[in-house]
């Protein structure tokens, strides 16, 4: 069992007067934007005004963070058991169950090996719908294979004891397989009728990157597929030669955040872009995002993207991008009761930012950014929300942390 601590003390964060940032339906707010370092590429404009750099919010309630638990090892997943433990992955392969006072629980036995090298590893996890009566759970990991690696997603059942899965089936295998240590993706999440998501990157590699326009590979794609793995009827490329059935939107790099929009059951997906480039897509059935063609940014060696255009006919526009970028972790809709003034808000983890970043939307737009847990110091790799509506992290870190962000009383 891996050492559990309790921080000795707790970080309070006292925030200005809120401005606008009141939620889904908040009035567009009117601060500088919170960032203020030059863009990497400046001469690119956004498609729209309110598309990047949005006006700085800010919340009017002071918070604490707590480090509740340490010692993980570069946890990647984050999930809420309904007697609020939490299930936490590493990606070297273990799953653990961290309690809300900070105690670790041994690895869960009988989840497959994993590719634990580079970006791979175990990913993330998340709770059938039906979790109460069926004990499901799913998770996304790198799995080996002969000639190399790829994402994949499977499911087993959560013995009582909390102690290993049974019945374990894989659901899905990424294809083609690459012999490759970036870009597998790979979050998920259940809508409301019951269809699981599952966000693929492009493997990163520039060989790689065209296939995140072909139909006939998974890579750079949202996939849609029936809970037991089957494909759904209705997906946008059913039927079509050549195409896999189980693609719902093209033209990604390399998403590792999802969330369902509370009320609306609208699929929002984040990725990672090149130095300039990061991305808030809102999924549309059949839809292309454009990479490697169509991108903001430039490339890491400061180089412009080869051949490659903000804006394209056929195309879908980010609805925010980030330049220079955060290096998006997991994400999620707030809907507690702590912070009212959040619901209807993303909060996003930042790993190379190491903040968690908070976004006002409204109509469909960003229109408020603020940056929260910036005194933590950390990459920030997933966020989920407590019942009580405090907001839990954890930190993509060799001694990662479960941190909890609250209202301070």
């Amino acid at each position: 069992m891996r050492p559990a601590f309790l921080a000795a003390s707790a970080a309070v964060l006292v925030l200005a007067a809120a401005c606008g940032a009141n939620g889904q339906d908040a009035p567009a707010a009117t601060g500088a934007p919170v960032e203020t370092r030059p863009p990497n590429n400046p001469d690119q404009k956004p498609a729209f005004d309110g598309q990047t750099r949005a006006p700085s919010v800010s919340t009017a309630v002071a918070m604490r963070h707590q480090v509740v638990a340490e010692g993980l090892e570069h946890p990647w997943g984050l999930a809420l058991l309904p007697d609020r433990r939490w299930l936490v992955t590493e990606k070297p392969g273990r799953l653990r169950v961290v309690t809300a006072e900070g105690a670790i629980g041994a690895p869960v036995a009988g989840l497959p090996a994993v590719a634990a090298r580079g970006q791979g590893g175990l990913l993330d996890v998340i709770l059938s719908p039906g979790f109460a009566q069926d004990r499901l759970i799913y998770w996304s990991y790198a799995e080996p294979r002969e000639g190399g690696n790829g994402t994949a997603v499977a499911r087993g059942r959560l013995s009582a004891d909390l102690s290993k899965v049974e019945n374990v089936q894989v659901l899905f295998h990424a294809l083609p397989t690459y012999d490759g240590d970036k870009h597998f993706g790979s979050s998920l999440a259940f809508a409301p009728d019951g269809k699981l998501f599952i966000t693929l990157g492009e493997r990163s590699d520039k060989p790689m990157r065209p296939q995140a326009q072909d139909l006939g590979s998974h890579m750079g794609k949202t996939i849609r597929i029936n809970a037991d793995g089957s494909v759904p009827a209705d997906n946008p490329f059913v039927g079509r030669e050549g195409a896999r059935p189980e693609i719902w939107s093209l033209g990604h790099r390399n998403m590792q955040g999802i969330a369902v929009q509370p009320g609306t059951g609208a699929v929002w997906t984040i990725e990672h872009g090149t130095r300039g480039g990061d991305e808030l897509n809102l999924e549309k059935p059949g839809a292309n995002y454009g990479w490697p063609g169509v991108a903001y940014g430039i490339e890491y060696n400061g180089q412009a993207i080869p051949d490659a255009v903000t804006a394209r006919e056929g195309t879908e526009q980010p609805v925010y991008y980030w330049d220079p970028v955060i290096a998006p972790g997991g994400m999620t809709f707030y809907d507690g009761a702590m912070f009212p003034g959040w619901r209807g808000n993303l909060l996003i983890g930042g790993l190379g930012s190491k903040h968690l970043a908070r976004l006002v939307l409204k109509d469909g737009r960003v229109v408020g950014e603020e940056r929260l847990l910036t005194g933590l110091g950390e990459r920030i790799r997933d966020v989920a929300v407590g019942p009580d509506g405090a907001v839990w992290v954890i930190t993509d870190e060799e001694n990662g942390k479960l941190v909890r962000l609250a209202a301070a009383r």
